[in-house]
């Protein structure tokens, strides 16, 4: 007898990693597949995810496979057909995207039908009852999706309909309260799962903003650009020029590793600095500019004049400047105005 197989989007989080507990306790077998793009949690770095998202798939037994939406996802970030949320995220056509691309994983590896942790009411662009038809059918997956969370209260799948999963044995979860989902972690034995705060940096106001700045000045903005949105202070020179100031060690590291050994850097030797790093036309009057923002985040800002040493491929030189003042950083800064 042919052993029921399923695909889950698997974000790592409480809900997705339910709904797959939820089709083992079926004896569904589950794959799960987790997309990742240029605007998630980065789940190599520790630091910007709360736990391991992908313990739970050691414990309970499923495989994960990731897979990159790179230029796909950007593209509907840029244009999406269902627009926006509050801020840039475009979070029905996310959801079509990650069906699409999750069925045909299905029919490689011949798999019954999608699972998903979405919950009716969870969220207000994406997981309303009246949406789950709209997505399904623009993902072409109508009747694929099963939703184990929320299930009882939707209409039957034709995994239901063929017998190949117990309706009786979902959930009907509907809401922003996770307290159901959290008793029932604890009854299954899920016991470390990410906080639901956080995840898609489109939804954050001060990124979303970032980003809506470099559309506006780039339309076809390389990785590198995108990258840099997470790091540091962020000033626009000019339409095709920007400056980005490191605010601590970690984020000066990280300009670093992003930056290509031609970009044009600073910072002030023999005392605690900020990193900096220009991106784009690099004019003299950028450099000056940028070097006074270095000098003005140093130890050394309260100094008439400042050395900076300025490095750019072999290139090394020093500028002297006077700090920057409170007004200039307010002229140039990429911030969204409360």
């Amino acid at each position: 007898m042919k052993k029921t197989k399923a695909v889950a989007l698997y974000s790592g989080g409480l809900d997705s990693t339910l709904a797959i507990l939820a089709m083992q306790i079926q004896g569904v077998e589950v794959t799960a597949i987790t997309f990742m793009n240029h605007f998630g949690c980065d789940i190599s770095d520790k630091s910007s995810c709360s736990k391991d998202p992908f313990a739970a798939s050691i414990k309970f037994g499923f495989k994960v496979k990731l897979s990159h939406l790179s230029d796909k996802f950007l593209e509907i970030v840029k244009n999406p057909i269902y627009g926006h949320g509050k801020n840039m995220n475009p979070c029905m056509d996310c959801r079509i995207l990650m069906l699409k691309e999750a069925k045909v994983f299905m029919e490689m590896i011949n798999a019954d039908f999608l699972i998903t942790g979405e919950v009716v009411g969870q969220r207000p662009m994406s997981q309303r009852k009246d949406c789950f038809p709209v997505i399904d059918k623009a993902a072409d997956v109508k009747g694929l999706i099963v939703r184990p969370l929320c299930g009882k209260i939707l209409a039957p799948t034709l995994a239901e309909t063929a017998g190949l999963i117990n309706r009786e044995l979902m959930y009907d979860f509907n809401g922003r309260n996770r307290k159901p989902q959290m008793a029932l972690a604890e009854e299954l034995g899920l016991t470390e799962y990410p906080s639901p705060a956080g995840g898609c940096l489109l939804t954050d106001p001060n990124y979303s903003y970032k980003l809506k700045d470099l559309l506006e000045h780039n339309k076809d903005p390389e990785y590198k650009d995108i990258n840099f949105l997470k790091v540091g202070r962020q000033f626009r020179f000019s339409p095709d020029c920007k400056i980005f100031v490191g605010r601590h060690m970690e984020e000066n590291e990280a300009m670093k590793a992003l930056a290509d050994p031609d970009d044009c850097m600073m910072r002030v030797d023999g005392c605690g600095s900020p990193t900096v790093v220009l991106l784009g036309n690099v004019t003299d009057e950028a450099i000056e500019l940028a070097a006074s923002m270095c000098a003005r985040y140093s130890d050394a800002k309260n100094e008439p004049e400042v050395k900076v040493r300025i490095t750019k491929g072999d290139e090394t030189y020093h500028l002297t400047v006077k700090p920057a003042d409170d007004s200039v950083l307010d002229e140039y800064r990429i911030e969204k105005k409360r």
